[in-house]
């Protein structure tokens, strides 16, 4: 048997002791480091977020007609006409009040229901399936379901709330904002739900049972464990899932659009409906509507994320 003698120092050098050129272009890629391998990421990145916002800034001070050709440049014009419309301010009053119901009533019952489904009782299997069909489902689908369930002469509301005796004539739900906005909650809240609750269950699951065997042996009352054991270590998912519902749930445009289109008026409109009937008349207002949305959402998190102190441990 032959042994091999191992490569010298040398190798992978030419003549005069010259890097030959593999290994030259191996140490190239590694003075490059993880550069390479983010680079697609990186480049997806600039395509699919940078790029839209910076052309979205830019496109707010300019002066664009209806069919899309630019006129030139309109400074903060825009801007100023935007902040001067009459319903600008109830606008912003609807946003805040729609955002902050629904994902307060979306994260209470997806605690509970989390905190239901962490329990062994029978059929749980069957309800964690039955939980998924309104996430599984299209959001503008379901939206279009519950206008027609609200429809004021053949929905289904109004038909069995008039059999049972409980309204003397049928009730146009989408016509007026004192109703409309509670069932377009609902219907967000309802849309919401699923992954939301999945997303505090599966922290509520990484909790470890030792925790709870020591609270019991101290001799904690339920509610003592759930606030202070429970509820801390549940902090991270919590986060999560308001962050991703205070983003979802500004943004929202297909339950309002589909249920009401904002009506009558501007009366149910949020800043995202309000923008996209902007276009129609003025597509730089528009532009300044959406960048306003873009700076409010960027705050509305850093607050959140500021006052719930997420980068501090306990």
């Amino acid at each position: 048997m032959s042994l091999k003698a191992p490569p010298s120092p040398a190798a992978g050098r030419g003549r005069g002791g010259r890097v030959s050129g593999p290994a030259r272009r191996r140490g190239g890629l590694a003075r490059l480091g993880p550069l390479p391998w983010i680079a697609p990421v990186i480049l997806l990145i600039l395509a699919v977020v940078v790029w839209p916002v910076v052309e979205l800034i830019r496109t707010s001070f300019l002066n664009i007609s209806i069919a899309g050709k630019v006129r030139g440049g309109a400074g903060t014009d825009k801007f100023a006409k935007l902040f001067a419309e009459s319903d600008f301010g109830a606008v912003l009053l609807w946003t805040a009040v729609w955002t902050v119901v629904v994902v307060a009533v979306t994260m209470l019952l997806s605690l509970a229901l989390a905190q239901l489904f962490n329990q062994n009782f029978p059929g749980r299997r069957i309800t964690r399936w039955a939980l998924i069909a309104p996430w599984a489902a299209s959001v503008l689908m379901t939206a279009v379901g519950f206008k027609w369930m609200l429809n004021q002469t053949a929905g289904v509301l109004n038909t069995l709330m008039l059999d049972l005796g409980l309204i003397d004539s049928s009730r146009d739900w989408l016509g007026s904002p004192g109703t409309a906005w509670p069932w377009m909650m609902a219907v967000a809240v309802f849309v919401s739900l699923p992954f939301t609750t999945y997303t505090l269950l599966a922290g509520l699951q990484t909790i470890p049972r030792d925790v709870y065997e020591a609270s019991r042996i101290d001799g904690a009352g339920t509610w003592q464990t759930y606030r202070r054991i429970t509820l801390p270590l549940l902090r991270p998912a919590f986060l999560v899932g308001v962050v991703i519902n205070l983003i979802n749930v500004f943004n929202s445009f297909p339950i309002i659009w589909a249920m009401t289109q904002g009506g009558p008026g501007y009366d149910t409109s949020t800043t995202m409906v309000f923008m996209y009937k902007l276009k129609e008349t003025d597509i730089g207002e528009s532009a300044a509507m959406s960048v306003v949305n873009f700076a409010m959402v960027v705050v509305l998190v850093l607050i959140f994320l500021k006052v719930s102190r997420w980068n501090e441990e306990d």
